[in-house]
């Protein structure tokens, strides 16, 4: 297993299931910190979600149907052409995503393949070409056991419900709650799409 910090602490290791998360670039105020013993305990990352589930202030480009559409096609062809994972859950909110997959390359190229090629379209989409989409760190934790992979799943699947764009986990359709279940075992593509997220 690697380890690597920059602001965050990083644990690297292919083949464990993970949960990373990251966000746009500027949907948090910059001065926003969370002490030292925060970052490594987890508190730091429910605080940090909640407020940007609650925010109602910086970029929500992730709302836009055609771009959260780009979003889970690159989840799923890093996934399944690319290979670089297995892919467990996600959800695209309107400011950040939250993944579950088990890597088969090392993370910090899995999400700089992700990240890399989803600003690019995305800022060409917005016409924002060579503006900074996503906040460059991202935050990850990897799964301890099968409990806890559970409770991740759950967590990212109700996450639209929890910040009010979903009455159902199954009625938000850029998630693998769309389906019922794993985009590995099922399809994501519910055949109505709202306007907006």
């Amino acid at each position: 297993m690697a380890f690597y910090r920059r602001r965050l602490p990083h644990f690297d290791e292919t083949e464990r299931p993970v949960f990373p998360t990251w966000r746009l670039h500027g949907s948090l105020p910059p001065n926003r910190a969370f002490p030292e013993s925060a970052l490594a305990n987890g508190q730091a990352f429910v605080a940090m979600d909640k407020l940007l589930d609650e925010t109602r202030t910086g970029p929500f480009y992730l709302r836009q149907p055609a771009i959260a559409d780009m979003i889970v096609e690159a989840i799923h062809y890093n996934s399944e052409a690319l290979g670089h994972y297995a892919l467990r859950s996600f959800v695209v909110m309107r400011n950040h995503i939250h993944l579950l997959a088990t890597p088969n390359i090392p993370l910090p190229k899995v999400t700089r393949s992700l990240k890399g090629i989803t600003a690019k379209r995305a800022n060409a989409m917005l016409g924002l070409t060579g503006a900074t989409f996503w906040q460059e760190e991202s935050y990850d934790h990897l799964v301890r056991n099968g409990q806890e992979f559970e409770k991740i799943r759950d967590y990212i699947e109700q996450n639209p419900v929890r910040a009010g764009l979903a009455r159902e986990a199954s009625d938000y359709l850029w998630s693998s709650g769309a389906t019922g279940g794993s985009p590995a075992d099922q399809g994501v593509r519910p055949g109505v799409r709202p306007t907006a997220i």
